[in-house]
């Protein structure tokens, strides 16, 4: 009986797949909260990018239109790819300042967001974005991120990107039907 009990004792078959029982709910739970980080960060990315591309778009002229705005919105859009669109929210205003320092909304479209009002006045931009007496494009873009798993993070995180783009080939870029 004492050498069966001492051989089992020293018995050290299956330690390992004992040991990887163990360790491998904490594995997967860092694997897959990496992969979310991940996709996170990147759809963080791409929502700046997209913020970057419609205002840069729209800064490159001098006089649009609606239908070329929803068009440009169309290209931020396929930015996002390959994350769906549906929670992508985009927005463009052109910002005029005066003499006296008052910046104001020439126009402003948008797509699932509220355009601005026309002739309002804008606060809280970040510092000497506006020149005295000149325009400025500011894009924006928000986006909902709902997590692929569900676990890690259970609940949607929003993303609000804005890029401010002085005009290249004019002082103001102007919408005919805006």
């Amino acid at each position: 009986m004492r050498l069966s009990i001492l051989r089992l004792v020293r018995d050290s078959r299956g330690v390992a797949a004992v040991e990887f029982a163990l360790l491998l709910p904490i594995l997967m739970l860092l694997y897959f909260g990496v992969v979310e980080l991940t996709q996170g960060i990147m759809t963080q990315q791409r929502t700046s990018h997209v913020a970057a591309s419609v205002g840069d778009l729209v800064s490159q002229s001098s006089t649009l239109t609606s239908a070329d705005v929803t068009d440009i919105f169309s290209v931020g859009s396929e930015v996002m790819y390959p994350y769906p669109t549906t929670s992508l929210k985009l927005r463009v205003t052109t910002l005029t300042d005066d003499t006296h320092g008052n910046v104001t909304v020439a126009w402003s479209q948008a797509s699932g967001m509220t355009p601005l009002s026309k002739g309002a006045t804008v606060s809280g931009l970040p510092a000497n974005v506006v020149v005295p007496g000149e325009s400025v494009v500011m894009s924006e873009s928000q986006y909902t991120y709902a997590s692929v798993f569900g676990q890690i993070m259970p609940r949607p995180v929003v993303f609000d990107q804005k890029a401010y783009l002085h005009p290249r080939l004019s002082t103001t870029v102007t919408c005919a039907d805006c």
